[in-house]
């Protein structure tokens, strides 16, 4: 498994990723063993039917914090992907981000706009990739609703080849992957893996390795109609009863703390897919760019943070293992 990682600091704002506090946060990831890191920077756009994408100035993390982590990162050993991420001001998911195929004279009007302000962006964060030697960087996020485009995305990741040189990525949701027709363009098959595998009753690691092999035996027909690596992009679970069920829930507030649920879904991943050849790797969601100091924190956390926890120690010893 050649991508031991996790993503760091979604949570980030301007300034946050070069105080003291970043920097423990840091130093307690980089102790789990990972050799890569993921950066997540946010663009954002008013609503899923406007066609202008933004900075949010003052507020998402800047340039000159990503180059600090990037830095930081490249003199410990660990590689980076830069992964911007579109959201929408409404609250929407991106994925629901679309528009009409063409506008009251025939034309893609609609879409030519979004993508020239989606990929003047994304050429942006490349070049800065290039400059900063990130390994990776992914071209999109969850981005559902355009990816029919075929044109309009084969055009923008041939613009990127033409200014980055590391591997490119692309991070679709998971029961999407057979539907990106332009898969072949990137160099990894990323797809946000929250697959549901606990059930009520049912969140043994017994139990959700026996559900991770079949998600598996899907993952593994994709690898062969692209012959790409499969990246589990974005994959993660609450500390908090029945979030194996549903991993992708960041919104019940009222579960109880479950540590022995989140770090059965760690290991069984692991369990199902790190010996697999075509598996590239993980990128666990998410490690705050601040982090809790104690275990009496921990206990009270019921969000994606490891820190602390059981899974913590369950991804240290996969990661020593597969190191």
């Amino acid at each position: 498994m050649e991508i031991r990682g996790f993503t760091y600091g979604y949570d980030g704002r301007d300034g946050t990723y070069r105080s003291e506090a970043a920097v423990r946060s840091r130093a307690c990831l980089y102790e789990t063993g990972v050799n890569w890191i993921c950066l997540a920077p946010v663009l954002e756009q008013d609503d899923i039917f406007s066609r202008t994408i933004r900075f949010r100035f003052g507020q998402n993390v800047s340039d000159r914090d990503l180059m600090a982590v990037i830095e930081e990162a490249h003199a410990r050993g660990v590689k980076v992907c830069l992964k911007p991420v579109l959201n929408s001001a409404d609250g929407i998911w991106r994925a629901r981000i679309t528009f009409p195929d063409s506008d009251m004279w025939g034309k893609d009007a609609y879409w030519d706009e979004w993508f020239d302000s989606y990929g003047a962006f994304m050429r942006y964060y490349a070049k800065l990739a290039e400059e900063t030697g990130c390994e990776m960087f992914c071209v999109g996020c969850e981005m559902v609703g355009t990816e029919h485009k075929e044109k309009h995305w084969r055009e923008l990741i041939a613009s990127i080849r033409g200014l980055y040189r590391g591997k490119l990525s692309y991070n679709t949701n998971h029961g999407h992957e057979m539907e990106v027709k332009w898969y072949d363009a990137v160099d990894y098959l990323g797809t946000s893996a929250y697959f549901p595998v606990g059930s009520e009753g049912h969140y043994s690691t017994e139990d959700m390795t026996a559900a991770w092999d079949e998600v598996r035996e899907e993952m593994r027909k994709i690898h062969e109609n692209w012959k790409k690596p499969i990246l589990f992009m974005e994959i993660g679970c609450r500390s908090a009863h029945s979030c194996s069920s549903m991993p992708w829930d960041f919104e019940h507030r009222d579960l109880a703390h479950d540590e022995e649920e989140q770090a059965n879904f760690y290991d069984s991943c692991l369990r199902s897919f790190a010996a697999e050849k075509w598996f590239a790797g993980c990128f666990w969601w998410d490690w705050s760019s601040t982090i809790y100091e104690t275990r009496e924190e921990a206990e009270k956390d019921n969000g994606f943070n490891i820190h602390l926890k059981k899974a913590e120690q369950v991804l240290k010893t996969w990661y020593e293992k597969l190191g």
